[in-house]
């Protein structure tokens, strides 16, 4: 399950209306969490231990919904990551704005020296 965060449906409902013109962002990136994130982008992204986002890239959408066309794999962790559950895909590789949240279908427990991968076709958004 996926959701827009409340400055994605604020932009796409003035893009959409003509009332603001929005630009796509160049990329977007993938972030992790260990629980959820929210609309209004509270909730807490991982920090330290060698974590940071990554781009992700996706296929055209077709039948109500979008995956990552290609795998994305994250550093190898320095520490304890703790269970990864939540992801969300944001408009910069640090700060910026967060566009959709979800989780996983399941978690992951990294430890230091792991390395989590997502792979290609694995991460879907829907529009509902």
């Amino acid at each position: 399950m996926s959701a827009m965060s409340d400055y994605l449906e604020l932009k796409f409902l003035d893009h959409f209306t003509g009332t603001a013109s929005t630009t796509a962002p160049s990329a977007v990136y993938l972030g992790l969490s260990t629980a959820s994130l929210n609309d209004d982008n509270s909730g807490t992204e991982l920090t330290g231990n060698n974590y940071s986002r990554k781009a992700i890239t996706f296929a055209s959408a077709s039948g109500g919904s979008i995956s990552n066309n290609s795998a994305v794999e994250f550093n190898s962790a320095t520490g304890s990551w703790g269970d990864v559950s939540h992801f969300g895909i944001f408009d910069a590789s640090s700060s910026g704005n967060l566009l959709f949240h979800g989780a996983f279908t399941a978690s992951k427990t990294i430890a230091s020296g792991d390395i989590l991968k997502v792979a290609s076709g694995s991460l879907t958004i829907s529009a509902t």
